[in-house]
């Protein structure tokens, strides 16, 4: 993913009162160990009962190693649980730290037999299971409940990326300007739903020297909090090598055996930090797979299944959990092209491994994503785009038992602020791709860089994105071909129709605020033709000033409702302006009005400025709307790809239909724009 700095990337709930089996959340947690055969333990955890500030648990220990005579269980608790009375073992408990010690009797243990204790505790909203224990010192690997892949893979969505932050290039987490993953974050992001959270992790700038390549003490004991802090909320969690992906495997074709030999002395130590811990802690190969220098496709395919294969054998050669713990692999770019999904298809086969699944990346078709040669609605062109690339990851994977996490999604242009896309297309691509992913079984996890789930408030920065995406995960929504219902002031009020996408619901209602309009009065349907009066228009729009002069509400029989927003506008006025090309406004009287995209051509009729394929530029990295200041300023992009001396026709469209146009010639580094 482009990061926000411009570089390659990238309510826990009360229990009910009444005891009762909670097999689906924490029976049968099987723990094997990590250490060689003269030593090694499997744990059975089971919450046998729960009721509101207490439990049941029992526990079986079998010993995997040698003989003991005399023993002690040791584990911490993740969500502050206290233990209560035992039988069959003496507890004690201090700092959140339980060590249950043997009762005379059951203190010898043979090799391969099984000790079995249990006792009550108390707890609060969350009883998450032990992350780990520990039988006479020797770490025990939580294994947790028998799922297929398939299986876990379901259980982690919905998901959701921590991202700019662990993933960072800098020196620390807060470098890219996020503020450091608190134990609180980690409770909000779970209170909006989410099962599992992938943390992207740059780990280049925390690498020692060939030919050891050590991870820095402390920031492995960094990564390794927020980890067991997400793992003790109950979410998945996917870890990675991030960045490093641009930073230094992509020179791997000049530079193979130096990068596979760093790439493999990570994953060694990173396999052998995280063994502690169960199967809801999943490993990703790397991020976005590149190559640089290449001889072509076929070479940097064949990278990249060398690198999977190299950190699945890696991984899986470090015993203990990892040795059945869900590795995901990606295909090259994390693309769902064809080309690149056949391969990890081939390779996934091969390695006949049950516990593998496949990740690919979407940011919805380019021109729509990024807000670029036109592309500035979600309509059938970029829409086909997404079904034909789930679609592909689900006939290609799903249908072959392999499962999908789509490891990242989102819009390109959000990268820079989600204002690039307007925000009623932004909605129907949103609900869109989650209904379709869903009816795919992929599992999607929300690219957020910060842009999104607020870190610190702890809110959303767009309620409106979030209600549509949290409603995607089990239905539809109605929505409709515009969000925005135009009114010219000098004209006449008339009536307006608006194509409704049903999306298999029913229209119930056409609101203003909680006020129901009149059907037959206010409003008529016709099919999926929403047609609002001209008396009604009227109405709503008062004194017809500038701008949103009202917000109506139109509901469905499921799923969340869908704004129109009713604006007065008059046609914007440019005025002349001089500046530098890293400084040129126009003065813009916008009336209301809102810029949708920019148009460029020099005299001859050839496009002007960067991807010079098109005459539309690229929003906001060309081009941008200062609606506040009343300025439509032109960036130092546009001006880099502008030749000289040559005068530029600007068509400025605006989501009204209205297209002013204007004139812009460079010269050096001065600008002059004059109307037209």
């Amino acid at each position: 993913m482009l990061t926000s700095t411009g570089k390659t990337r990238t309510t826990r709930r009360r229990l009910g009162a009444v005891l009762a089996s909670v097999a689906a959340l924490a029976a049968g947690i099987v723990v094997t160990p990590a250490g060689a055969a003269e030593a090694g333990c499997t744990v059975t955890y089971t919450v046998t009962g729960q009721w509101e500030g207490g439990f049941q648990a029992d526990v079986a220990v079998t010993n995997t190693g040698a003989a003991v005579d005399g023993w002690k269980l040791t584990w911490e608790w993740p969500s502050g649980q206290q233990a209560g009375r035992a039988w069959h073992a003496q507890l004690t408990e201090s700092d959140g730290q339980v060590t249950a010690t043997d009762a005379g009797y059951n203190a010898k243990i043979a090799s391969q037999a099984t000790v079995k204790f249990g006792f009550t505790g108390t707890k609060g909203a969350a009883n998450t299971a032990p992350l780990s224990f520990s039988l006479n010192g020797v770490t025990c690997v939580h294994g947790g409940k028998q799922l297929t892949a398939m299986e876990h893979t379901a259980a982690m969505q919905p998901g959701w990326n921590l991202g700019n932050t662990l993933d960072a290039t800098g020196p620390d987490e807060t470098s890219w300007g996020n503020p450091r993953v608190t134990e609180a974050l980690l409770d909000n992001v779970k209170a909006q739903g989410f099962k599992s959270i992938r943390i992207p992790v740059t780990w280049s700038a925390h690498l020692g020297q060939a030919p050891d390549y050590t991870i820095a003490a402390d920031y492995l004991a960094r990564v390794k909090e927020v980890v067991r802090w997400a793992l003790a909320r109950d979410f998945y969690v996917m870890i990675n090598i991030h960045h490093d992906s641009w930073q230094w495997i992509s020179q791997m074709p000049a530079r193979h055996d130096q990068v596979l030999g760093q790439f493999d002395k990570m994953w060694a130590q990173l396999a052998g930090a995280f063994t502690e811990f169960g199967p809801k802690l999943v490993f990703e190969s790397w991020n976005e797979p590149q190559f640089a220098g290449s001889t072509g496709k076929a070479q940097e395919i064949a990278l990249n299944a060398e690198l999977n294969a190299s950190f699945h054998d890696v991984v899986r050669r470090s015993g203990g959990n990892n040795a059945t713990r869900l590795l995901v692999l990606p295909t090259l770019h994390t693309s769902s092209e064809q080309e690149y999904v056949d391969p990890l298809v081939t390779q996934i086969q091969g390695l006949k491994d049950p516990n593998l699944v496949a990740t690919v990346h979407s940011y919805g078709y380019w021109p729509f994503s990024a807000n670029v040669a036109g592309g500035i609605r979600y309509d059938a062109t970029a829409q086909k785009y997404d079904t034909d690339s789930f679609d592909r990851v689900y006939n290609s994977f799903i249908a072959r038992g392999i499962p999908v996490i789509l490891g990242e999604y989102g819009l390109l242009g959000f990268d820079r602020h989600t204002g690039t896309i307007e925000q009623g297309e932004k909605l129907k691509f949103f609900e869109y791709i989650g209904y379709y992913a869903r009816t795919k079984k992929i599992t999607t996890m929300l690219w957020d860089n910060g842009q999104h789930f607020d870190r610190t408030a702890f809110q959303w920065k767009d309620p409106e994105l979030y209600a549509q995406l949290k409603s995607s995960w089990t239905t539809r929504s109605g929505t409709a071909y515009t969000d925005q219902v135009f009114l010219a002031k000098p004209s006449p009020v008339t009536a307006k129709t608006i194509k409704l996408n049903l999306n298999g619901t029913s229209f119930t209602g056409l609101y203003n605020g909680s006020i129901a309009l009149a059907r037959g009065r206010d409003y008529t349907l016709d099919g999926d033709q929403l047609t609002l009066t001209a008396s009604a228009l009227t109405r709503l729009s008062g004194s017809r000033t500038y701008g949103v002069n009202a917000v109506l509400t139109a509901r469905f029989s499921q799923g969340v409702p869908w704004r129109f927003y009713v604006i007065t506008y008059d046609p914007p006025v440019l005025s002349n302006a001089t500046g530098m090309t890293d400084k040129f406004e126009i003065p813009t009287d916008y009336r209301g009005d809102q810029l949708a995209t920019m148009e460029a051509k020099y005299d001859d009729g050839t496009s002007a400025g960067p991807n010079d394929w098109t005459s539309f530029k690229e929003f906001d990295k060309t081009f941008a709307p200062n609606y506040t200041d009343r300025l439509t300023v032109l960036k130092p992009d546009f001006f880099a790809a502008v030749k000289d001396n040559q005068r530029v026709t600007l068509t400025f469209h605006y989501w009204s239909g209205t297209k002013v146009t204007y004139h812009v010639t460079k010269s050096g580094s001065a600008v002059t724009g004059t109307t037209a």
